[in-house]
């Protein structure tokens, strides 16, 4: 979304995609789970009245358009891409395949997964987690527009307090925002830790994937 209210900013995209093709090109095995709120929210619409399923359901069509949207960034830099639909429109994108997105991904291709879970009532932090469980994925990065967890809104709150560190029991125990508890417990059940790090920042994949950004790393015990 960018600056933006509203929709797609081009520029915003191509900067991410250079981003993933830089960590690509150093030799980071990448897939991605984008969300769809940038175009429609499904909890948003459900709390005005929507039917909730219905709702989720739109929002699930909204990331598909995203991941079309990123497919073409990334291939504008040279990084060939895979978009994986957990919805099946075979016109537009593959239906998702767990094993065929492992072995795009042992070729070298970022592989995008659409449409979260293809299921209502799960968000795509859910869908994020599940994905990188399904590819056995070393850690699961958050790009959020903070630089890591905090014990409050810092753009609300100017003196709360960020976290380095935390276990997956203090995040689901403090009602932390950091992903839906459905989604740290699947994390924490296949011990694959959680980056949340600054996506508006430029330059912030590389440096996390290197150990060198401002993050707040979730992890075991």
């Amino acid at each position: 979304m960018g600056d933006q209210a509203y929709g797609i900013d081009i520029e915003t995209a191509d900067r991410v995609a250079q981003e993933i093709g830089d960590a690509v090109e150093a030799g980071y095995e990448i897939c991605l789970v984008i969300g769809g709120g940038n175009i429609f929210r499904g909890l948003s619409a459900a709390a005005r009245g929507m039917d909730r399923a219905a709702a989720d359901y739109m929002g699930m069509l909204a990331t598909v358009m995203n991941a079309l949207a990123m497919q073409t960034a990334l291939e504008r830099v040279g990084v060939s891409t895979r978009v994986q639909s957990a919805i099946p429109m075979t016109t537009v994108c593959e239906p998702y395949i767990r094993r065929r997105a492992i072995r795009h991904m042992e070729k070298g291709r970022v592989v995008i997964f659409a449409a979260g879970t293809g299921n209502p009532f799960f968000t795509t932090d859910t869908a994020a987690a599940l994905r990188a469980a399904e590819m056995g994925c070393n850690a699961l990065f958050k790009g959020t527009n903070v630089d890591g967890v905090y014990d409050a809104d810092p753009n609300e709150a100017p003196d709360a307090k960020r976290f380095e560190s935390l276990t997956y029991t203090d995040v689901l125990a403090k009602n932390l925002k950091v992903m839906d508890a459905s989604a740290v417990s699947l994390m924490r059940d296949n011990q694959i830790p959680i980056v949340v790090f600054n996506i508006r920042e430029q330059g912030g994949l590389a440096r996390v994937l290197n150990g060198d950004g401002r993050c707040t790393v979730v992890g075991g015990d």
